[in-house]
């Protein structure tokens, strides 16, 4: 079995953009960019210009030492480098109106929080498998879906649809208001998930490995549940819990 724990490429030269201008025409021509890396300590009007065309095509921006970009074994970086990426990311909205004219019933993974790149990939493989229409990630506090997660992923993460939204809060909403309920996967939930009806149109949200799903966030779910396990352990890792949720939500819908 590879082991991915070690395995940090360096990103191709090829899937990086370099300097300050470069970078700012990517984002003018909306180019798919997975994230900025901008040296902590470069500022001007350049830098603002860099900041607001990424907080409109909701790119992340990592702060990071020049020795992370010098790294990258380019020249002339400017304090700046932006790497491409490798998934095409889809409007959500779009997404949701092409699942029901397709007449499909519509199934979500939202991810908050998930930084471990292993989980992302392998979310994603189940994900696959099991028929999710789109992932859906916050433009902060996620894992790169860089190659590592795409290897992990086996290929998935380029097959699935995955909806980059800049919140969460209003991805919820906007996924209530085309009737879809959104549950929250809660190890200390009253309810188990086989008490969930969900043949119905829903996403399923999956808190990250550390703090879990955002209170905020919890709240405004139509409804938690939790996996039954009858060890005596404190909880499954994220990704295989993502799996058996979407096996029982698979077996309910194909019982319905």
């Amino acid at each position: 079995m590879k082991n991915f724990r070690h395995q940090h490429h360096r990103p191709k030269k090829n899937t990086l953009i370099v300097g300050r201008q470069a970078v700012i025409d990517a984002l003018k021509t909306r180019k798919q960019l997975d994230r900025i890396y901008l040296q902590s300590n470069v500022h001007g009007p350049v830098i603002d210009e860099i900041k607001a065309l990424a907080a409109r095509e909701l790119v992340p921006i990592n702060k990071v030492p020049v020795e992370k970009l010098n790294n990258f074994n380019v020249s002339n970086h400017e304090g700046c480098v932006a790497q491409i990426s490798k998934i095409q990311y889809q409007d959500l909205q779009q997404i949701i109106s092409f699942v029901v004219e397709k007449g499909e019933v519509p199934l979500f993974v939202i991810l908050d929080g998930v930084t471990d790149i292993r989980n992302i990939g392998a979310i994603a493989r189940s994900a696959f498998c099991f028929g999710i229409h789109a992932i859906i990630i916050p433009d902060r506090g996620v894992g790169s879906l860089n190659e590592d997660a795409i290897l992990t992923s086996a290929g998935a993460l380029e097959k699935i649809a995955v909806c980059r939204v800049s919140s969460l809060m209003k991805a919820v909403d906007d996924l209530h208001l085309n009737g879809i309920k959104v549950y929250a996967s809660e190890m200390t939930a009253a309810k188990e998930i086989g008490s969930i009806d969900l043949t119905e149109p829903c996403a399923i949200i999956m808190g990250g490995e550390e703090k879990g799903i955002y209170p905020a966030l919890m709240k405004i779910c139509d409804e938690q549940f939790k996996i039954p396990m009858p060890g005596n352990f404190e909880s499954l890792n994220v990704s295989v819990a993502t799996g058996v949720i979407l096996y029982e939500v698979s077996r309910q819908r194909k019982l319905s």
